[in-house]
């Protein structure tokens, strides 16, 4: 088979842009021969079992699905009741990119909170966490954080678990959305359990497709009576994968090795590095701090545009002249250098006017 796009082609819209880690490929290869069960009753998933207690601890399990949507989804189904809610600030991934699927496909209440810094507190929390026994009112019955945030901002585990002790306190259970948990980690120098186990959360969607691999994330239960139910959820929702061998070794080889944290580690550099030549630009300035892989700026949109001529990004305020800028597992630095020049050459261009 001809390749068919230009493979030199470099971009920062989304650490979703980029291929698959040369280890998850071999990963799926080594995965690929002779006969498994189907449906998870394959070594790699009985493997991914036990890689989960290890890992998050004794109550754990991780149940692979397809996609995050799949995952936010079927994670906050397993909370709630029919007439349940869940409180997320409205930056969250669950509110703005789902295009509905919490709603219409979970059944449940979005009750978003405005939050600066894309970051709930437990003070952000109460401005929803109210209306209990009133049947006039979807009862907020969950709270789900990202991790790291919608704008790239990480939660401390002190702040993590000042919600999670504030949310049991009212009867709420906690979901975290960790597509990018493995940068969060990273970006503070603690395991992944310090984010999750540890600090009291109720369940995670595990990252894996921004992290490197070909398709696939987690469900991660912490608490065996959110297990018992999760895989009819799972297959309700039609994200049980049949062949799901290929979706646990990808999960096996990026969290049961240190590839998850190389990975993490090496997009969070790059996008330090971007940061910082931001910060020494004429003409943009940083949105909000770089604590992870994605760097937020201000800068004049004709630039933005003019820059997208080459290197493709997002808008991430229009208005406001807010790109988001994402580094992924494969950016190098010579490719933030060149984005860089190509930077300073545009805002120079444009000052010069």
């Amino acid at each position: 088979m001809s390749i068919s796009h230009d493979t030199t082609l470099r971009g920062f819209a989304s650490d979703n842009y980029s291929g698959v880690h040369p280890e998850i490929l071999e990963a799926i290869a080594r995965a690929n021969g002779g006969h498994q069960g189907a449906y998870g009753d394959d070594h790699y998933t009985a493997k991914l079992d036990e890689l989960a207690r290890e890992t998050f601890g004794s109550q754990a399990a991780i149940f692979p699905v397809f996609n995050g949507t799949g995952a936010n989804v079927t994670a906050l189904q397993s909370l709630l009741p029919r007439w349940g809610a869940v409180i997320c600030a409205s930056t969250a991934h669950i509110n703005v990119d789902e295009n509905g699927a919490p709603e219409r496909i979970g059944g449940m209440k979005l009750l978003p909170v405005d939050a600066e810094d894309g970051k709930l507190t437990p003070e952000l929390i109460d401005r929803e966490a109210w209306g209990w026994g009133d049947e006039h009112r979807a009862q907020p019955l969950a709270v789900s954080i990202t991790q790291a945030t919608e704008l790239g901002t990480v939660y401390t585990p002190q702040e993590i678990e000042a919600i999670t002790s504030h949310a049991h306190s009212k009867g709420m259970r906690v979901h975290l959305d960790g597509s990018r948990l493995g940068n969060a980690a990273a970006s503070l120098g603690v395991p992944l359990r310090a984010l999750t186990t540890d600090v009291g959360v109720d369940i995670v969607s595990l990252g894996g497709t921004k992290n490197g691999m070909l398709l696939g994330e987690g469900v991660l239960t912490l608490h065996t009576e959110l297990a018992a139910d999760m895989k009819y959820l799972r297959k309700m929702n039609m994200q049980l994968g049949s062949k799901m061998r290929f979706i646990s070794a990808q999960l096996l080889e990026l969290y049961g090795t240190d590839l998850w944290h190389r990975s993490a580690s090496h997009s969070n550099a790059m996008a330090a590095l971007l940061g910082q030549a931001v910060q020494g630009s004429q003409g943009a300035e940083l949105v909000y701090p770089v604590q992870a892989n994605g760097v937020f700026a201000q800068l004049p949109n004709a630039v933005a545009d003019k820059l997208r001529e080459t290197f493709r990004f997002y808008d991430w305020d229009r208005a406001a002249g807010h790109v988001r800028w994402m580094c992924s597992f494969d950016t190098t630095e010579d490719d933030v250098r060149a984005f860089i020049a190509a930077l300073n050459s545009e805002l120079a261009a444009h000052h010069a006017k």
